[in-house]
C-alpha cells in the first residue's frame, strides 16, 4: 500500500462540512469519491480537522492509502482538479508519505484564521467569506482579551455540548489580531481545538470589542468554565483552516 498526503483549498459555503454524512454533500465525500474513480479502487480520505458546515480551508491536510503507486503526481492533481474545481475545491499539492504519517494524529500545530469585516456596508466581494459586524470594534481591548487565551487553560466555556474531546484542557500557542482597512483577522495556533472553540472565542472577543463586556467580564466568563455564559459563537463563514504544521 502507498500513502499520500494532499493539501486542499476550498470554499465551504455549499457543503455540510468536511466529514462524510448520511445526507448532503461534504468535502471528504467529494474528494474521496473522485480519487476512487481515478484510481479505480475504494479510497478512504482522512483529514486533519473536521470542519463545520460553511467553514473554509486555505490549506486543509488529508491522507489516503492506495494499492497502486501514483507515478505522475502533477498529472494526478490536474485530473483531480478537473472534476473538483467546479465545486470551489482544489487540490494544491500531493506528496508521497511514509506509513507512519497521519493527517490528524501527526499534526503538531493547527492554525485557524477568523475574518471579521467591520464596516457599515454589507460585503459583496467577500460575501460568505467573513463575519459582517457593523458596530466599530476596539482592537486594543480585543488584543488584551486575546492574550488571556494564550497558554494551557480549561476551555470548557468555549466548548460545544456535542464535543467529544476527552479533556477541555488545551494549550493555545498564540492568538494574534491584525486589521487591514475594514478587515480584522484573528489567528489562533494550537495543536488541537475543541468543537466550536474558535468561533466561541471570537464571539466573546467581539463582545469585548463592542464594549458589551469589560476585560474583567471576559476573564470571568472564560474562568467560569460555563458554556451558558459564553457569547453567541461567530458564524462559520468567517472561519478558515489556514494550515496544519507537522
Amino acid at each position: 500500500m502507498f500513502r499520500y498526503q494532499i493539501l486542499i483549498e476550498y470554499v465551504g459555503t455549499n457543503f455540510r462540512g468536511w466529514q462524510v454524512q448520511v445526507k448532503g454533500k461534504t468535502i471528504q465525500g467529494l474528494i474521496q469519491d473522485r480519487i476512487s474513480k481515478l484510481l479505480k479502487e475504494k479510497i478512504i480520505l482522512s483529514g486533519a480537522g473536521r470542519l463545520d458546515k460553511g467553514v473554509h480551508a486555505i490549506e486543509q491536510s488529508a491522507h489516503f492509502e492506495c494499492k497502486k503507486k501514483i507515478y505522475d503526481l502533477d498529472k494526478f492533481v490536474k485530473s483531480l482538479n478537473y472534476f473538483l474545481n467546479k465545486d470551489m475545491v482544489t487540490v494544491l499539492k500531493i506528496k508521497k508519505q511514509s506509513k507512519d504519517f497521519h493527517a490528524r494524529f501527526s499534526a503538531k500545530m493547527r492554525v485557524y484564521r477568523y475574518v471579521i469585516i467591520n464596516r457599515l456596508s454589507r460585503p459583496v466581494l467577500d460575501k460568505n467569506r467573513g463575519w459582517h459586524v457593523i458596530n466599530k470594534l476596539d482592537l486594543e481591548i480585543m488584543k488584551k482579551a486575546a492574550k488571556k487565551l494564550v497558554g494551557t487553560n480549561d476551555f470548557s466555556t468555549f466548548r460545544a455540548s456535542s464535543c467529544r474531546a476527552k479533556s477541555p484542557i488545551k494549550t493555545m500557542k498564540s492568538v494574534k489580531i491584525k486589521s487591514i482597512n475594514d478587515k480584522i483577522e484573528i489567528e489562533f495556533k494550537s495543536q488541537s481545538f475543541l468543537q466550536n472553540q474558535v468561533r466561541s472565542m471570537v464571539g466573546c472577543l467581539k463582545y469585548v470589542g463592542e464594549k458589551k463586556w469589560t476585560l474583567k467580564k471576559f476573564i470571568f466568563v472564560m474562568n467560569s468554565k460555563k458554556r451558558i455564559l459564553c457569547a453567541p459563537p461567530a458564524p462559520p463563514e468567517g472561519l478558515y483552516l489556514s494550515s496544519v504544521i507537522y
